[in-house]
């Protein structure tokens, strides 16, 4: 009893020494055979998403879909406001940014917890006009189909007069609450509330997080100092935003005179 006390602790040591370094041996061995693989053919087909494929619907997937389907677009079909005349989408300064960035504004005021000076919308996020008449769901979903969200930042005049100058080059684009005037790609006036912009004062600006990047050449909106989250997609607000005030409309005013 005492010679196993001793001794056969000793054993499953050597045992469990002799395993693991067989395993190690098996392990360099098989890493030692195995050659690291690489490509040396890749190729491509490009496929034409075209009515060809109508053929090859799954049929029985549009039947059990279509009841959903028709419950949607009933759903987008709903009219929210009214448009007296149609809101076009073109530079410098047209009836659709103005709206646009007019709701943003509006919006931004009514959610954030700090006053907003102003709006900025890209032209590159408008996807269509809008005509005459009932302003529905769908129309909102198709001028902005992205999941874009609400944003307020902090920005130096300074960067937000690099931001005019921008404007300036581009053709200009939508603003609500800034004023500004260029001829030959330079900015000759850019206000606020009828005050000159000042390099040293801040301003606040709403927008898209998608912009606050820098994104479509707006690069000095990523240089904002600090950023609010709204958390809510501009395009739940611009519903909200029509369903409030009902009438949809808005006029070409002067805000962008960018003359090249």
């Amino acid at each position: 009893s005492k010679k196993n006390t001793i001794f056969a602790p000793k054993k499953i040591i050597v045992m469990k020494t002799i395993v693991y370094t067989s395993l190690c041996v098996l392990f360099i061995m098989m890493s030692a055979c195995h050659r690291p693989m690489r490509v040396v053919k890749a190729s491509g087909e490009a496929l034409m998403i075209d009515s060809a494929l109508d053929a090859i619907q799954d049929t029985a997937y549009l039947v059990s879909m279509a009841p959903i389907k028709a419950d949607l677009e009933s759903q987008l079909s709903i009219p929210i406001g009214y448009a007296p005349r149609a809101l076009e989408v073109h530079q410098p300064e047209c009836t659709m940014l103005n709206w646009a960035c007019d709701a943003l504004l509006a919006m931004a005021r009514q959610l954030s917890p700090e006053p907003v000076d102003m709006a900025v919308v890209n032209i590159g996020g408008m996807r269509c006009n809008w005509g005459a008449g009932d302003i529905t769901f769908r129309h909102v979903f198709e001028l902005m189909p992205f999941d874009n969200e609400l944003v307020v930042l902090t920005m130096t005049g300074k960067d937000l007069l690099a931001l005019c100058d921008i404007f300036a080059a581009t053709g200009g684009q939508g603003v609500a609450g800034l004023r500004m005037e260029a001829k030959g790609g330079v900015v000759k006036s850019a206000k606020i509330a009828d005050k000159d912009i000042l390099p040293d004062a801040y301003y606040t600006v709403a927008t898209s997080d998608y912009l606050s990047q820098g994104n479509d050449g707006m690069v000095p909106l990523k240089n904002f100092v600090a950023m609010w989250k709204s958390e809510k997609k501009i395009r739940d607000l611009y519903i909200e935003y029509i369903q409030q005030v009902q009438t949809v409309e808005a006029q070409v005013d002067g805000r962008m005179s960018v003359v090249q």
